[in-house]
């Protein structure tokens, strides 16, 4: 991660830790703002989430960023922009690959 002198940080996603969530599924956490998570999954082509993703009041954003993403029976291509409701839960799958950036509030702590 960069930081400049006048305050911007910026970061290459390629070059952050992967975390492997489940086979061919890998998260990597962006910095962020206090109380904001942010976060890119890469899901390889033909593999789904691990478990069902559940959320809590705050819910959860996804954009798509390349590759094409199933939820259910519907696919999202790239540039669709997701809001999962708080309460909300899903398992998310993909033929193409994808990659996704996601956004979600962090409770105080």
């Amino acid at each position: 991660m960069f930081v400049s002198p006048v305050g911007l940080e910026s970061a290459d996603v390629d070059s952050l830790e992967a975390v492997t969530v489940g086979p061919g599924c890998f998260r990597r956490d962006l910095p962020s703002r206090n109380g904001i998570r942010i976060w890119v999954v890469d899901i390889e082509p033909g593999a789904q989430w691990p478990r069902i993703d559940r959320h809590d009041e705050f819910g959860e954003d996804a954009f798509v960023v390349r590759g094409e993403l199933i939820e259910g029976e519907t696919r999202y291509a790239a540039g669709s922009y997701l809001r999962f409701g708080p309460g909300s839960s899903h398992r998310p799958r993909t033929e193409t690959g994808v990659r996704l950036f996601g956004f979600n509030l962090r409770p105080k702590q």
